[in-house]
């Protein structure tokens, strides 16, 4: 940031902090942040009702670390890893305060758009599971947040939906720079201006399966109100391997999938 200040040009920075990955370990003062005692286990300790048996991984990944047993994790480690998750996150975010402050030190930030995103989002022990590679609301639902110089409604959340590749599109248009025709993102800066102003009426995510040998494609839309899944053979989409459908108004953590229920049926 020194030498590109020095410089006076346009610049684009990617920083990337890689925790709160995996392993959860962090300097012991952001541990002192966290009371173990006051870490609540995840709620829903079960795999989704009538979803198929792939439908959610139990977290191969965790289980290539010691001491990780296979199958559901006793409640004691749970919370143990919880907290070396929360105490991952604020690491991280100290970091990130280093560059913001390193900007305003340097007179930046009153020209300088900030994206923070993280690439997925993460189960800790929801659906008896760990980890990600679901497409599952814990798994697809990511931080995104943005600053822009002058911006009207600074510190606002909204509940439009958002993508990924709506990042790039996005951050063109706020610099003012010209957009290619193949991006398939949409510039969310007219969710800036209005919070709440309707926006897209759905966002998309895959993930996939082998099972028993077949190789299936998980396609997940995600609406105002619901999660809908379909899994497919994919070298022939026209196969349908099974359908999940959750009802986040009734139920948010997709605990019940409603697909196969008649009134469902449109």
């Amino acid at each position: 940031l020194r030498e590109i200040s020095r410089e006076k040009e346009p610049f684009f920075l990617a920083v990337c902090f890689i925790k709160p990955h995996l392993p959860f370990v962090a300097p012991k003062k952001y541990w002192d942040l966290y009371d173990p005692a006051k870490i609540q286990l995840a709620p829903n300790k079960f795999r989704p009702k009538d979803a198929p048996d792939y439908a959610v991984q139990p977290g191969g990944e965790m289980r290539a670390y010691h001491g990780i047993p296979e199958g559901s994790i006793p409640d004691d480690l749970a919370r143990q890893l919880k907290h070396g998750y929360y105490a991952a996150i604020s690491y991280m975010d100290a970091q990130v305060g280093k560059v913001l402050d390193e900007l305003d030190r340097l007179g930046l930030r009153k020209n300088t758009i900030i994206v923070l995103w993280g690439d997925h989002g993460w189960k800790l022990g929801e659906h008896d599971a760990w980890c990600k590679h679901s497409n599952v609301e814990n798994d697809a639902n990511a931080p995104l947040l943005l600053a822009v110089p002058g911006m009207k409604h600074a510190g606002t959340r909204t509940d439009a939906l958002g993508e990924f590749v709506d990042i790039y599109p996005t951050l063109s248009e706020l610099a003012g720079l010209p957009l290619p025709k193949h991006l398939e993102g949409a510039s969310f800066k007219p969710v800036l201006d209005d919070p709440r102003r309707a926006w897209k009426p759905a966002a998309f995510s895959q993930y996939p399966r082998n099972q028993g040998g077949v190789n299936l494609m998980g396609y997940s839309m995600r609406t105002d109100r619901h999660r809908f899944t379909v899994w497919v053979h994919r070298g022939d989409h026209s196969k349908v391997d099974a359908i999940e459908l959750y009802d986040h108004q009734t139920d948010p953590q997709e605990n019940i999938n409603i697909a196969k229920a008649p009134a469902n049926a449109a």
